[in-house]
C-alpha cells in the first residue's frame, strides 16, 4: 500500500500509540483533556518545527540554533510594545514579525558574508539576541492584553486557537512547497546545490528567504507563547532548541535535504508532547526527558541512514 510508504505516517502512528498508552496509564480518564493539551502545546512545537524543516531541507549543515533566543526576544519586545493595552494585539504581532525578520537577516548575513557554518553563525547570534532580551526584560513581567490572552488560551469549536493558527501556517507552507516556484527551488537546492546553481536557480536568494522564514515562525511562536502563558520569561524558548530539530527528524523530513514533510511535523509534535506527558505521570525529571528525546532522534537518524544505504 502506498500509504505505508508515506514518511509522515509513522509519526502519527507513534502519536496515536503514545496517546493510547497515556490514557491507559491514567485509567482511561481525561482523554479529551489530554487531546486538547496535546493540540495546544504541540502547536508551538509544530510552528517552530515548520521553520526548522525549511532550513533542514536546504541540505546537510543547515540548521538554525537561534530559535529559542528569537522566541524570547520577539515575545519580550512584543509585550513591552503592547504594554497590556487593549487593541494592541496586531501591533505586537507586527513587532514580533519585525524581530523575526531582523534576526533572520542577521543570521544570513553572518552565513553569507562571513562564510560561517550555519550552526556556528546562528548559535553565536543567539547569544546576542538573548542578551538583548535580558536587557529589555529587566526582570519585569508584563501581561498580554486581555483580549489577546483570551484568544491564545481560547478555542473554536473545541479546537485550541493556537492550533488553528499553526494549521493555517502549515497550509501556507504546504502550498508554497507544493505549488510555488520558490518551493521547487528550495527542494532542488537541497537535493544538489551545485546542480541547482548551474540550472540558474538563485540559490542564495532561496537560502536567504529560508533563514528569514525560520526566524519569523520562531517569532510568531514566541508571541503566541508569551500571550498563552501570561508573560515573556527569559527561558521560554529553551526547550524548543532540541524540540524544533526533533519534530523535523521524527516527522520524516530527510536530514540529507531536498524533501520536506509538513504533516509529519504535526504528528511528531503531538508525539513528543504525549511522551513528555507520559514521563511526567511517572515523575520523570527534565534530564530523563532530554535523554529520551536525544535517544529517539539518534535512533531515527540511524534508521534513516540504514534505509538509504540498503537502497
Amino acid at each position: 500500500m502506498k500509504l505505508l510508504h508515506k514518511p509522515w505516517l509513522w509519526s502519527w502512528v507513534a502519536a496515536a500509540a503514545a496517546f493510547a498508552l497515556t490514557v491507559t496509564l491514567t485509567g482511561g480518564s481525561g482523554a479529551s483533556e489530554l487531546a486538547y493539551a496535546a493540540l495546544s502545546f504541540g502547536a508551538f512545537a509544530a510552528i517552530v518545527g515548520l521553520g526548522q524543516m525549511l532550513v533542514i531541507t536546504l541540505g546537510p549543515g543547515n540548521v538554525d540554533l537561534s530559535i529559542p533566543a528569537t522566541m524570547t526576544l520577539a515575545g519580550t519586545l512584543a509585550l513591552k510594545t503592547m504594554g497590556s493595552d487593549p487593541g494592541t494585539a496586531w501591533l505586537g504581532l507586527g513587532v514580533a514579525i519585525l524581530v523575526g525578520l531582523g534576526t533572520g537577516l542577521a543570521n544570513f548575513t553572518l552565513i553569507y558574508l562571513l562564510r560561517l557554518p550555519p550552526i556556528i553563525a546562528t548559535l553565536a547570534a543567539s547569544l546576542v539576541y538573548q542578551s538583548i532580551a535580558i536587557w529589555s526584560n529587566r526582570g519585569l513581567r508584563i501581561k498580554p492584553p486581555e483580549g489577546l490572552a483570551d484568544f491564545a488560551t481560547g478555542r473554536f469549536f473545541g479546537i485550541p486557537n493556537v492550533a488553528l493558527v499553526g494549521l493555517a501556517l502549515s497550509v501556507v507552507i504546504w502550498v508554497l512547497l507544493e505549488r510555488s516556484v520558490w518551493g521547487r527551488w528550495l527542494l532542488a537546492s537541497g537535493q544538489n546545490l551545485r546542480a541547482a546553481r548551474l540550472a540558474g536557480i538563485p540559490v542564495e536568494a532561496v537560502r536567504a528567504a529560508t533563514y528569514l522564514a525560520v526566524t519569523v515562525f520562531a517569532a510568531i511562536a514566541g508571541y503566541l507563547l508569551a500571550s498563552f502563558s501570561g508573560g515573556a520569561a527569559l527561558n521560554m524558548g529553551t526547550e524548543y532548541l532540541l524540540m524544533s530539530i526533533a519534530v523535523v527528524v521524527i516527522g520524516g523530513t530527510s536530514i540529507a535535504g531536498g524533501s520536506s514533510n509538513v504533516p509529519g511535523v504535526w504528528g511528531a509534535s503531538l508525539f513528543m508532547f504525549l511522551v513528555v506527558s507520559m514521563l511526567n505521570s511517572y515523575g520523570a525529571g527534565a534530564g530523563v526527558r532530554l535523554i529520551l528525546t536525544g535517544t529517539i532522534i539518534i535512533g531515527i537518524v540511524i534508521a534513516a541512514s540504514t534505509r538509504r544505504a540498503t537502497r
